[in-house]
């Protein structure tokens, strides 16, 4: 679902589930030239919070990290310019989809796909 509707936002998924040493990325996109390493979280009801609290610094360290392998090991491109994003999805507690919000940068402002 979420390599779905960053498709239709116009990336371009380049690789799924790439795994390293140092983690592994869920998702790894390219729109307008720019890479875009997407980690997906998913929680069901809110018992555990919301997904986007479960990327802690530490984690987040991790998905550079990896995102840094990949691009030693795999670009073609040294000179890329790249992000680390976060696809939240949020089900209500039978797994019915409740949102689905795209963060293509962390740093950055999220928006809430249309599905």
């Amino acid at each position: 679902m979420a390599a779905e509707v960053l498709e239709r936002a116009g990336y371009v998924i380049v690789t799924r589930n790439w795994h390293c040493q140092e983690g592994e990325v869920d998702l790894v996109a390219e729109r307008a030239g720019e890479l875009t390493f997407f980690e997906v979280r998913t929680r069901r009801g809110t018992a555990y919070g919301a997904p986007e609290e479960s990327v802690t610094p530490r984690k987040r360290a991790r998905m550079e990290a990896v995102a840094r392998r990949y691009l030693t090991e795999v670009s073609t491109r040294l000179d890329v310019f790249w992000h680390v994003g976060l696809v939240a999805v949020q089900l209500d507690g039978s797994g019915r989809l409740q949102r689905l919000t795209v963060y293509p940068d962390l740093e950055g402002e999220p928006w809430d796909a249309i599905l």
